[in-house]
């Protein structure tokens, strides 16, 4: 299944509603969020539908409780969750480059709920760890494992190194 977080074109909604995607249309359904959606185990009712071509993709976590980004050593350093920005948001710093990953999204129990790409964005005129903290452009989709598991990372081990010692919460970002 595919989701997502939208609006109408004529209505600016800063988080948007959590939709499915069907075909050329998307289905709004009845949770706040896609991490509420989530946590009431990927099941709720369907409102109205809207054409694709009718409705503007926002980010499918907006705030998400935190973000991992692993390396190719499998360790991991903290991203800001406040970076978050919809997928054709500018990053705001002239010069940036993005560095494309994929991210996880935590579901409901600390599973995965989904997969959607992101953007790390690098200025390398910014000093230390600045040069990373500003944008993170996530989505615009999230699909579920059912339909498709990006191939090439253990992404179960990666879910359980972040989770060793902690709890994971829906929303949270394992990215690789």
């Amino acid at each position: 299944m595919k989701l997502c977080m939208f609006s109408p074109r004529d209505v600016h909604l800063e988080r948007g509603w959590p939709g499915r995607i069907d075909g050329d249309r998307v289905i709004q359904l009845a949770a706040q969020t896609l991490q509420a959606f989530f946590t009431g185990g990927g099941q709720a009712r369907e409102h109205a539908e809207h054409p694709l071509t009718d409705v503007v993709f926002r980010a499918p976590v907006l705030h998400p409780p935190s973000v991992r980004i692993f390396d190719d050593s499998g360790d991991f350093a903290f991203a800001n969750p406040a970076a978050i920005k919809a997928a054709d948001e500018d990053p705001g710093v002239p010069g940036a480059e993005p560095v494309e990953h994929i991210a996880a999204v935590i579901g409901a129990d600390g599973t995965i709920g989904g997969f959607t790409p992101l953007v790390e964005w690098v200025a390398p005129q910014l000093r230390g760890a600045k040069q990373r903290d500003f944008a993170l452009t996530l989505g615009p989709l999230v699909t579920t494992p059912d339909e498709d598991v990006p191939p090439g990372v253990d992404w179960e081990r990666l879910v359980a190194q972040a989770a060793e010692n902690t709890s994971l919460f829906p929303g949270d970002l394992i990215v690789r």
